[in-house]
């Protein structure tokens, strides 16, 4: 009887964790696995992106793919997990309730917006964390051309300064003038607890961040937090009140609840502590990758952060290690010591840095070019070609 590997997952950790795994049987000549990815659609969901219009389309699928290199699909949502027995518990695609057991578990299912519970957040706030409330944000923002036009409807509040804040502000205001017209008189403002513009991103691309928001008009509400929300705006903490129809909520992102179902550490953010073959301390047989690991990059710190940018090479290191495992061969240690940005800060253009500390390298249009190369081939999944996708499973190809 075949031993069985479950995925589950079919992000970016997840997807390349199968694929990874299926290239090392593949090296080995070794047919005795069964590799299974349970997830609850056969596409690759490009989070990365979901700031932009057209969120709809921002979904790749892989179901060929996982056909041509042989990895068994199974379209279900997980929620329960015996460590014990071995056993995924899943909720099928009819609506019915399913068992599949394993023999090694790669768990990848991500991570969510954990959403506060400041009054109205949850009533009348919108995000992008997933495919589902991009598309309900930007069927939000067009329904408003049949409203009157005033300031609220042309006022968008963003909560959050960070990453996802900043991307999604600046790409607004032509989401805007596209649904208003170019001439609309719109106001996109962030409200960020920094003391300056973009403050949580480092000092020196916080210039960059400074100088696109003057250009696109955007405002910063520095020093400051959003402590309610209804359906015509918000209050602050200070008591002030901003008149919106529209609030996108962009801060507090968790790992996975799933993984609260395994006995082991976890961190501030629900992530999995796992070892530098990424596999769960104290569970032999569960590897963890992607945003639901707490996995370190290098010897000097640093941690892989919840992005796509490690996701990928996180991945495929577990793909393949734990395929070594079953094997008996040698795994390959996990190490991102190179780490990049490459913000995308709408029609000013992007700004890309490396280092941890973000040295900016390249600005505007640049920048911009890279981070349409990035947003449109780099991160979306290989051809359905069995022998292209396994070789870009191997764990080695450096992600940045």
């Amino acid at each position: 009887m075949k031993q069985h590997i479950l995925v589950i997952g079919a992000g970016f950790g997840g997807m390349w964790s199968a694929l990874s795994a299926t290239r090392l049987f593949d090296l080995h000549d070794h047919n005795g696995v069964e590799v299974t990815v349970l997830a609850p659609q056969a596409e690759l969901r490009v989070r990365p992106r979901f700031y932009e219009p057209n969120a709809h389309q921002m979904a790749a699928p892989i179901g060929e793919l996982f056909d041509a290199v042989g990895v068994k699909f199974i379209k279900g949502a997980a929620d329960t997990i015996d460590v014990e027995l071995k056993r995924v518990g899943y909720i099928d695609a009819s609506g019915a309730r399913q068992t599949c057991s394993y023999d090694k578990l790669v768990l990848a299912t991500g991570s969510r917006l954990a959403l506060p519970n400041t009054p109205g957040v949850a009533e009348h706030a919108f995000d992008v964390d997933q495919i589902e409330q991009a598309v309900r944000l930007e069927n939000h923002l067009k329904s408003l051309a049949s409203l009157p036009g005033n300031k609220a409807r042309n006022t968008v509040v963003v909560a959050g300064g960070g990453f996802t804040g900043i991307e999604t502000a600046t790409e607004m205001p032509a989401r805007l003038r596209a649904i208003f017209g170019a001439d609309a008189v719109i106001e996109v403002i962030i409200v960020d607890r920094g003391e300056k513009v973009g403050a949580s991103m480092g000092a020196e691309i916080s210039q960059s961040i400074a100088e696109a928001s003057t250009e696109l008009g955007l405002k910063w509400q520095l020093k400051s937090s959003v402590v309610a929300v209804d359906e015509n705006g918000v209050t602050l903490a200070d008591g002030q009140r901003i008149d919106a129809k529209t609030v996108v909520w962009t801060t507090g992102v968790r790992a996975s609840s799933l993984t609260e179902q395994i006995p082991a550490e976890r961190d501030g953010q629900g992530r999995l502590h796992v070892d530098s073959h990424l596999k769960v301390i104290g569970q032999d047989d569960i590897y963890a990758t992607g945003d639901v690991a707490y996995a370190a990059c290098d010897d000097i710190g640093n941690y892989a952060m919840m992005t796509c940018q490690h996701a990928i090479s996180l991945g495929r290191h577990a793909g393949n290690n734990v395929a070594a495992h079953i094997l008996g061969v040698a795994p390959t240690p996990y190490s991102q010591p190179k780490y990049v940005t490459c913000l995308d800060l709408g029609a000013w253009g992007a700004v890309y840095t490396e280092g941890w500390d973000r040295q900016v390298k390249l600005v505007k249009h640049e920048g911009k070019e890279l981070k349409t190369q990035i947003n449109t081939v780099w991160i979306y999944p290989p051809a359905a070609d069995r022998a292209s996708a396994l070789a870009a499973a191997d764990p080695m190809i450096p992600v940045a």
